[in-house]
């Protein structure tokens, strides 16, 4: 199964390597200077891509102008650093994971404040890459096998507790009888419902819990729906919502009123 980039079918060109001589007296062989791949365009379409609240626009100007250039910053992070304990058996994996977090964080950037993408988001992936890191070697160190769910996955973060495993299986039974009943109230359009629909049929043939990470989600879902990653981006983060509200319920009273 391919961990790439559905929107992406053909790799992005690689950067036009200019070729200069040092100044000064001549020294042994040339230096090259590699064009920049985060470019005054990169920052540009940030801006636009923030001054829209248009979905399509959105998508369009992230798979045209931003996602390479996230590309190569998450590629260059993670050999920069080394940050080689990983879940996945491909690099090109985590590469992912890496564009999707700074996806998510795209609406925090504020460039009327003066700050300067590029600065801003190798801070923003080389953060997340610390904690991914950390968190996987302790896991390899102690050699046990622990869900670790992000901040946005603070719910999710008890399904693996002894003990309320049979009250977590009823809890979800509900929320995916809630999801079939509510999705075309919920999401207008058919590219939404089927990212919805296929993270539903995730929950439903669940055998354990701990293949609700995010690797596992969207590889899934762009093997099976064919849709970009900003579409299955918004729709996780409003069930993600969805399913602590309706999980703070089912705590509360023993059921969801579906």
């Amino acid at each position: 199964m391919s961990g790439k980039l559905k929107y992406a079918p053909k790799p992005p060109p690689e950067p036009i390597i200019d070729e200069t001589l040092e100044p000064g007296p001549k020294k042994r062989g040339r230096k090259r200077t590699k064009k920049q791949y985060f470019t005054p365009d990169t920052d540009l379409a940030i801006a636009e891509y923030l001054a829209t609240s248009n979905q399509d626009e959105r998508d369009t100007i992230f798979k045209d102008r931003i996602w390479y250039p996230f590309y190569k910053l998450a590629e260059n992070l993670i050999h920069t650093f080394k940050f080689y304990y990983t879940e996945v058996d491909d690099l090109e994996d985590l590469k992912h994971e890496v564009i999707c977090f700074l996806l998510e964080k795209l609406d925090y950037f504020k460039p009327e404040k003066g700050s300067k993408a590029f600065s801003y988001f190798s801070i923003v992936g080389k953060n997340y890459l610390i904690l991914y890191n950390n968190t996987n070697y302790q896991k390899k160190k102690q050699k046990v096998d622990v869900l670790k769910a992000d901040e946005d996955d603070a719910v999710l973060h008890q399904l693996g507790r002894d003990g309320r495993k049979e009250e977590i299986k009823e809890f979800i039974d509900y929320f995916t009888e809630y999801i079939d009943k509510n999705m075309f109230t919920m999401f207008k359009k058919d590219k939404d419902r089927k990212v919805c629909d296929a993270i539903n049929t995730l929950f439903k043939r669940r055998e354990n819990l701990e293949i609700f990470n995010k690797k596992a989600l969207y590889i899934y879902i762009r093997e099976i729906t064919d849709v970009d990653t900003p579409v299955i981006t918004k729709v996780t983060k409003k069930l993600k919502k969805l399913y602590k509200e309706l999980y703070r319920e089912f705590d509360k009273t023993g059921y969801v009123r579906v």
